[in-house]
């Protein structure tokens, strides 16, 4: 059980390290070495976070769904202008 909410941990936090990453990724040109340095950035951390919680190889893949869930989320929201939910021209 408690295996269990470090997993749980472990997975809230690698996708809670991505968002930024993600965020700042929309800024830079597609390919380029900043995009791509964004993509890889939280990469070590997410697996110093595995090692430090004592996971073996197994969960490699959750936690670099949860990474890439992550990034996509906080693109997302950049795309979004930052503000999170959609914002109505008024009519003068």
């Amino acid at each position: 059980m408690q295996d269990s909410f470090r997993l749980a941990g472990l997975l809230v936090l690698a996708f809670s390290v991505s968002i930024p990453c993600g965020y700042w990724r929309e800024s830079f040109r597609k390919y380029s070495f900043g995009w791509f340095l964004m993509i890889h950035l939280p990469i070590p951390l997410v697996v110093l976070m595995r090692i430090a919680a004592g996971f073996s190889l197994r969960v490699i893949p959750l936690t670099l769904g949860s990474a890439v869930a992550g990034q996509v989320v906080g693109g997302w929201y950049k795309r979004r202008g930052g503000r999170g939910r959609k914002t109505t021209k008024r009519a003068p």
